[in-house]
């Protein structure tokens, strides 16, 4: 268990260091906040053409709208119960129609066209479409029972992707969710069934999951353990881990929080921004251990 002590210490890193979408979010997990305070959060990165920018991730100062980061907008008014067919349709879909590509998917990212501060690997971004986007985008669409033509050519190249890359990017704790959220809603469930289970057994057998907990990238990107492709007992991959790696990495995640409350990342092109990463991935552990019944309040 994650005791109250080092509960509040985390809840005091977050509410003086994060962003305040994150501080938002948090009031809304765990402080019966309102799901409005989230929603004002999360628009105050929209641009005028309905996409997101201005860091709504933080490796970008850029202002420009992106595709990544206003599928990140989608998914974090859905997690708080906001999102529904109507601002999907009125709010979202005219940026993501306008940056369609031929083969029917939108981009990971744009190249940002401002000098704003970024990380290196923006700059050079390739800027096709992307499975990492229209994949998690067509979810939504199924989940909030959308029917549009836009989604017939988007969903035949999210296909055709799958099949592409195989498990290039199955290491990836951050892209593989986003494909789930696809393979949980799609109408072809049992393309969706198939495809499930190639990811479980390429988690499974391709030494995706770090088994060294000593080493300091251990949770973070590129070095997943279980909890990243699990994190709650409802998650589509929990059946994918014995119950006795869940408690291990239970137990390693609640002991690398520092002193001061925060669980760290690497990341961070300012000592600002490491702050806001640090921010997000509080709130992600206490999340997580909120789903498996582990904090003391």
């Amino acid at each position: 268990m994650l005791s109250k002590n080092k509960y509040l210490k985390a809840r005091d890193f977050i509410l003086t260091n994060a962003r305040m979408i994150e501080r938002r979010l948090f009031e809304f997990h765990f402080a019966d906040g309102d799901m409005n305070g989230v929603y004002h959060a999360v628009y105050a990165y929209r641009n005028p053409d309905g996409g997101y920018g201005h860091g709504m991730e933080p490796d970008t100062a850029s202002p420009e709208s992106q595709p990544l980061f206003s599928i990140m907008a989608l998914e974090i008014l859905d997690e708080v119960g906001y999102l529904n067919k109507k601002i999907l349709l009125e709010d979202f879909m005219p940026y993501f129609e306008s940056i369609t590509t031929e083969k029917g998917g939108i981009p990971w990212m744009f190249r940002p066209t401002s000098t704003y501060p970024c990380e290196e690997h923006f700059k050079s971004v390739k800027e096709w479409a992307a499975l990492s986007t229209t994949a998690p985008l067509l979810g939504m669409l199924e989940k909030h029972k959308v029917d549009i033509p836009w989604m017939r050519k988007a969903e035949a190249f999210v296909w055709s992707e799958f099949e592409r890359i195989q498990d290039t990017h199955v290491f990836c704790y951050l892209c593989v969710p986003r494909w789930l959220t696809f393979l949980k809603h799609t109408k072809s469930q049992n393309k969706a069934e198939k495809k499930i289970n190639e990811l479980k057994k390429w988690i499974s057998n391709n030494g995706i999951i770090c088994e060294d907990k000593a080493d300091d990238g251990w949770c973070l990107y590129g070095k997943p353990h279980s909890l990243n492709f699990a994190p709650s007992p409802e998650s589509m991959l929990h059946s994918l881990f014995t119950q006795e790696t869940i408690e291990a990495d239970i137990k390693n995640l609640i002991g690398i929080q520092k002193d001061d409350g925060r669980w760290d990342t690497w990341y961070g092109i300012s000592e600002g921004t490491k702050l806001e990463w640090a921010g997000i991935q509080t709130l992600w552990v206490l999340n997580v251990l909120k789903n498996y019944g582990r904090i003391e309040y």
